[in-house]
């Protein structure tokens, strides 16, 4: 697995969108991102912060079931 950059919140949710979520809504300082699959939905929440932290990055990525190289080709 390679090792996550350190960036942004807005960063991380281009790069998702990228990958098919759509922004479904903002409460506060959370985003929430949606994805819509044959069998249901992914849902994932991504705060809003000047750098993402690794481990949160890794939570919200965990979340969106994408992973980190998925992730890091589409940044």
């Amino acid at each position: 697995m390679p090792r996550l950059p350190r960036i942004s919140s807005k960063e991380a949710i281009r790069t998702l969108k990228r990958l098919g979520f759509y922004e479904a809504r903002q409460t506060g300082s959370h985003v929430v991102l949606k994805k819509a699959l044959a069998d249901g939905e992914i849902v994932c929440v991504v705060p809003l912060h000047n750098e993402l932290k690794i481990g949160t990055l890794s939570g919200v990525l965990k979340q969106a079931q994408v992973t980190a190289d998925d992730f890091i080709a589409n940044l």
